[in-house]
């Protein structure tokens, strides 16, 4: 009997800690997510760097395709000058080493004194690599309208 008792505190304690590591990656994933989202806002060079992963595969809705450099110069030169960004109803899910993260983003871009809003789905994927959650690939898409719209 106490053997019994022990085997089942032990599965206990086991399967909380499981369950507190992925919540403390979804944690750090949201985490680095907000700031992505500052940084779309406020880029900073050594911040965009430290977020993404050197093999990063960024796609706008528009369907332009970015690498890592592509991506951090497009937000340093202003080129991509968002005003507003917010990022609705994100969802998370963890599968071993890679985050899947969906969301809706909504804002606000300024492009030669020419206010337009953002209204996208968004697919993000991090990778942890050495311990650290690195953004590996966004895929972003139009809203298409509904079904009944023609």
């Amino acid at each position: 009997m106490p053997r019994t008792i022990a085997c089942l505190l032990l599965s206990c304690l086991l399967i909380s800690s499981s369950l507190f590591a992925q919540s403390t990656d979804e944690q750090k994933v949201a985490d680095r997510m907000e700031t992505l989202r500052k940084e779309l806002l406020a880029p900073d060079k050594a911040t965009l760097m430290d977020l993404a992963a050197d093999e990063l595969s960024y796609c706008h809705s528009t369907g332009l395709l970015e690498d890592k450099a592509a991506f951090v110069d497009d937000l340093l030169s202003g080129k991509t000058l968002l005003t507003s960004v917010a990022f609705l109803d994100p969802t998370i899910k963890i599968a071993d080493n890679v985050a899947i993260v969906r969301h809706r983003l909504v804002g606000e871009t300024n492009h030669n004194n020419v206010i337009a809003k953002i209204d996208i789905i968004v697919l993000v994927i991090w990778q942890k690599q050495k311990g650290e959650w690195k953004l590996l690939a966004r895929q972003a898409a139009k809203i298409p309208p509904p079904a009944d719209v023609k």
